[in-house]
């Protein structure tokens, strides 16, 4: 798969993070790089939107910014997630296109397993979501 990722810090998290993409063979875009929390979650939200990439990951300190900068961008559907089951989630009853995490509160193995889930194939969108999913935008 082909992910864009972003993040205003970089730590053992976000290492990790990386670390699992690599290891899993995914092509890892980083649109932004050394810019403001806002302008990274817009090129991430932005990278996905047209097409560039499958999936988006940001990250910042709550991950809350990112997160909200990403959701600006028409079309993206960015889901704030601390955990696998929210991930999970996530994909398959939001269709969500970015994962935003916390770089600060997240341990790097937990970090891993979120990015993991979402990205999990088996967690495509449910069908029985797709009239709901509609309504997004």
């Amino acid at each position: 798969m082909r992910i864009a990722f972003a993040a205003d810090d970089e730590n053992a998290t976000t290492e990790a993070v990386l670390g699992y993409l690599a290891e899993a063979g995914h092509e890892v875009t980083r649109p932004a790089q050394g810019e403001s929390w806002p302008r990274l979650g817009a090129a991430v939200g932005n990278a996905v939107v047209a097409g560039d990439v499958d999936f988006g990951i940001v990250m910042c300190w709550t991950g809350t910014g990112t997160a909200i900068a990403a959701n600006k961008v028409p079309g993206v559907r960015a889901a704030l997630a601390w955990e696998a089951w929210i991930a999970e989630s996530a994909r398959k009853w939001n269709d969500a296109n970015v994962l935003a995490m916390s770089l600060k509160r997240l341990a790097p193995d937990v970090a891993v397993e979120v990015t993991r889930a979402f990205l999990a194939e088996q967690n495509a969108p449910d069908p029985d979501e797709a009239a709901n999913i509609a309504q997004l935008g």
